[in-house]
């Protein structure tokens, strides 16, 4: 099978879909893998690497697509790459079709096949693919927190962990999951005062233990959140529905009432955010200011840490990877979390969480 990899042309996205030990481990396979030219850069990998490792070069996106039987990509495709797309091609990338209509449709339109990172579901529910990025953004979440806290910044100015004598600064962490934990386990390493939200009472427990009560767990209502974001200094939204829209928990009214100058990081915006009003910002621009609140709404946010979230993205895609080359769009049907993953297919949606969030009929996929 024919593997590309494009260079990412989102704003500031410096992250790459394969490593060169992906290549080798291809290319070793029988498989071959071409890379667009200096695709690797943002996250430190030179063309020679690339080619040490057994894959070819080529110059242009225009190349890169026309070759392709499998892509690899790491953010959804913008307009112009959507075009390059055919039907009998697979693309395995990040997609978050729930927030983007207009995104699906061009894909429906290309009648290729569309899998995302972020559907591909195990039996126990967990979703490994997005999990080491959702690691990575709950990480950064804080320390981007803590520098939009400052007053040059336009925030409270405010040190989140304090000093003797100074009160620290309060977080309020929505949701417990893999975001929920690393913005927890960062937020109380700097000596802030952390509360975590989460409607499973399991998950509470098990988070209560974790941090030996380091931190307060709250069951979430809409009342107790309210209650907490208005008392915040720094709000962290992490809420993931597996394909869905994420939940507008946080309304203008609520804002009107925060904090001048506290901070809002919505982790959730590539699920169309938790805040209401709130829009993609960019890592050159990141910040949108809602009623005195500092919203950090960048929807790639790993993209700024490029070789860590390079290694750990093709750490576990690779697998997933092998797969699809080894046995083509068959793969989906012998793997069961794979196929979970498939939304779009020969012009059709074919995920029902992501078909019903979008308003569109969902097809039945079949062999």
């Amino acid at each position: 099978m024919k593997i590309v990899v494009p260079k990412e042309i989102l704003d500031q996205e410096y992250r790459v879909a394969l490593t060169p030990a992906g290549v080798h481990a291809l290319v070793n396979t029988g498989h071959s893998v071409y890379i667009e030219n200096n695709a690797g850069l943002g996250s430190s990998i030179t063309n020679e690497d690339y080619k040490l490792a057994g894959a070819q070069i080529l110059p242009t996106p225009q190349d890169i697509f026309s070759t392709a039987d499998l892509i690899l990509k790491v953010k959804q495709p913008l307009e112009q790459e959507c075009k390059y797309l055919r039907q009998g091609q697979i693309l395995f990338t990040y997609l978050h079709l729930a927030a983007d209509k207009k995104l699906a449709q061009d894909l429906c339109s290309s009648k290729s096949t569309c899998i995302a990172y972020e559907t591909i579901e195990m039996p126990d529910r967990s979703l490994p693919l997005l999990t080491p990025m959702s690691e990575i953004a709950g990480r950064m979440s804080v320390q981007i927190g803590a520098h939009h806290l400052e007053k040059y910044y336009g925030g409270r100015g405010m040190l989140l962990g304090g000093v003797p004598g100074v009160e620290p600064a309060f977080v309020v962490i929505i949701g417990g999951g893999t975001v929920g934990i690393n913005a927890a386990k960062m937020a109380i390493g700097l000596g802030a005062h952390v509360a975590i939200l989460d409607n499973n009472l399991k998950r509470l427990r098990e988070l209560d233990d974790y941090f030996h009560g380091r931190l307060l767990t709250v069951y979430s209502t809409q009342h107790k959140l309210i209650e907490l974001v208005l008392k915040a200094d720094l709000v962290i939204s992490g809420v993931l529905v597996t394909g869905a829209k994420a939940p507008r928990l946080i309304t203008k009214d609520t804002l009107s009432k925060m904090k001048s100058g506290s901070v809002i990081v919505d982790v959730a915006i590539d699920q169309g955010g938790c805040v209401e009003g709130v829009k993609h910002t960019k890592h050159s621009d990141p910040i949108m200011k809602i009623e005195n609140v500092n919203v950090y709404a960048v929807p790639n946010i790993p993209g700024a840490v490029p070789v860590s979230s390079t290694m750990a993205l093709t750490n576990a895609t690779l697998p997933y990877v092998l797969k699809l080359a080894n046995k083509g769009f068959q793969a989906v049907f012998e793997d069961t979390s794979l196929l979970k993953g498939v939304n779009v297919h020969n012009g059709n949606m074919v995920h029902k969480v992501v078909a019903d969030a979008l308003e569109v009929e969902c097809a039945e996929l079949k062999a």
